[in-house]
C-alpha cells in the first residue's frame, strides 16, 4: 500500500501476514475461553476432574498469551503455534478423560473445536506443506483419541471435515499470499520508476542551471572581453568576475522546489544502479525523508561514485546508509589509492560543490571526507 506522496510503499504481504495473524489470534484466543467454559459445564464422569483441572490450566495459559498476541498486533510467534499443536495433540489423545460420552458421542466436544483452531492457526502461520503436515498429525491424534475413548463411534465424518478444513485454509493461504506477491510487484516497480523520473529530472536540473548559468553570467562576462569591452586589467572586470562566480555558487546551492518525501535508500540504490564500471555493493536501511533533502544526497553520492569509477583506480565501491542517534547517514567508501583532502584546489568543482558544499548548504547537514592510502570514506549526514 502506497503512503500518500511519497515513494515508500507498505508491502502487502506484510500486510497480510499481520493482519491474518492477529485474526487468528484473536480466534484462537475466544474458542480457548469458550472450550474451558464448555469442559467444566459438561464435567460429568467419566470426566476425572484429576486430568481436567491441569489440561484446562495449560490451555487456559497457552489461550492467554493468543489474546496477548493479538492485542499486540503481532505475527504469531512460531514456537506458541508449534506449542499449541502439541497441548491439541496431547488433549486428543487422552479426550477420553476430560470429555463425557454423550460429547464423544455427537461429535462436538470442547477438543474438536480446539482442533478445527488449531488446523486453522497452522494453515496461516506456516507454509502449505508445513501447515498440512502439522494439521493431518492433529488430525490423526484426535481419531486415534476417539478410538481409545469410544473403539466403536463412527469417526469418518469428522475425520473428512478436518481433512477438508487442512486442505482448505491451505489453498486459501497460497490464494492469499501469491495475490499479496503480485501486489508487493506492482508497487516495487511502481516505486521504481517514480524513483528513475526523479535520477532523471536531477540530471537534466543540473544540466539546465548549468548552460544557464553560463549563459547569463560567465557567458556574458567573456563575450564583453571577446568584444573589445576591456582591452586591459580592469577592476570592474575583475568585481564582475567575483560576481559571476558568486550567481553560479548561489545557483548551485539554491534549494529546490517543496517537494514530496521521497525513498531515499530507494532512490540511492537507483543512483549507484546507474554508475557504469563500478560495482557498488549496497546496505540501505529504508528511510523516507523531504524531497530536498533526498536530492542533496543523491547528488553527492553521485558524484562519490562518479569520482570512485574515474580516479580511484578501483572496481568496487559500497555504499551504506543508517540511522545513529536521530541522525541519517549516508556513506560511500572504496579502496583505492586516495588522496590528500588538504591540497584539493578550491575550484574542484566535483568535491568541494557537489558533495561537501551541496550538503553543507542544508540545514542541519553536513559532509567529510576522509582518504588516505587505504582509500576513501566520503560521510554524508543529515538530521531531521
Amino acid at each position: 500500500m502506497s503512503l500518500p506522496g511519497s515513494t515508500r510503499y507498505d508491502s502487502a504481504t506484510r500486510h497480510m501476514e499481520r493482519t491474518i495473524a492477529r485474526t487468528g489470534a484473536g480466534a484462537r484466543g475466544v474458542v480457548g475461553f469458550v472450550a474451558i467454559v464448555a469442559a467444566t459445564l459438561g464435567a460429568v464422569p467419566p470426566v476425572s476432574v484429576a486430568w481436567l483441572a491441569p489440561a484446562l490450566a495449560v490451555d487456559l495459559v497457552w489461550t492467554g498469551l493468543f489474546l496477548w498476541v493479538a492485542w499486540r498486533g503481532r505475527r504469531l510467534p512460531a514456537w506458541l503455534v508449534a506449542g499449541d499443536a502439541v497441548i491439541t495433540v496431547a488433549l486428543c489423545l487422552v479426550q477420553g478423560h476430560l470429555v463425557g460420552g454423550a460429547a464423544l458421542e455427537g461429535g462436538s466436544s470442547w477438543i474438536a473445536g480446539l482442533v478445527t483452531m488449531t488446523i486453522v492457526v497452522s494453515g496461516v502461520t506456516w507454509r502449505p506443506w508445513v501447515a498440512v503436515s502439522v494439521g493431518l498429525v492433529v488430525a490423526g491424534a484426535y481419531l486415534a483419541g476417539m478410538r481409545l475413548a469410544a473403539p466403536y463411534q463412527e469417526v469418518a465424518g469428522t475425520l473428512g471435515i478436518h481433512l477438508v478444513q487442512i486442505l482448505c485454509i491451505a489453498l486459501l493461504m497460497t490464494l492469499l499470499r501469491r495475490s499479496a506477491a503480485s501486489a508487493d510487484a506492482f508497487l516495487r516497480e511502481s516505486a521504481r520508476a517514480e524513483i528513475a523520473l526523479i535520477v532523471e529530472r536531477l540530471r537534466r536540473e543540473d544540466e539546465l542551471r548549468q548552460v544557464g548559468s553560463v549563459h547569463e553570467t560567465s557567458l556574458h562576462t567573456l563575450t564583453m572581453v571577446g568584444l573589445g569591452t576591456y582591452d586591459k586589467p580592469s577592476p570592474t572586470l575583475r568585481r564582475q568576475a567575483v560576481a559571476d562566480l558568486a550567481a553560479l555558487e548561489k545557483l548551485r546551492d539554491r534549494p529546490s522546489a517543496e517537494s514530496a518525501p521521497i525513498a531515499l535508500d530507494a532512490l540511492l540504490d537507483e543512483v549507484a544502479g546507474r554508475v557504469t564500471g563500478l560495482d557498488v555493493r549496497r546496505r540501505l536501511r529504508p528511510e523516507t525523508v523531504p524531497g530536498e533533502v533526498a536530492e542533496r544526497f543523491a547528488r553527492a553520492v553521485t558524484e562519490a561514485l562518479a569520482n570512485v569509477a574515474l580516479h580511484a583506480g578501483v572496481g568496487e565501491a559500497e555504499l551504506v546508509s543508517s540511522r545513529c542517534d536521530g541522525e541519517i547517514r549516508v556513506e560511500v567508501a572504496d579502496a583505492g589509492g586516495g588522496f590528500d583532502v588538504e591540497r584539493v584546489p578550491s575550484d574542484r568543482f566535483g568535491v568541494r560543490g557537489s558533495i561537501l558544499d551541496t550538503m553543507r548548504s542544508l540545514p542541519n547537514a553536513g559532509a567529510d571526507i576522509r582518504s588516505g592510502d587505504q582509500g576513501t570514506r566520503v560521510s554524508l549526514w543529515w538530521r531531521p
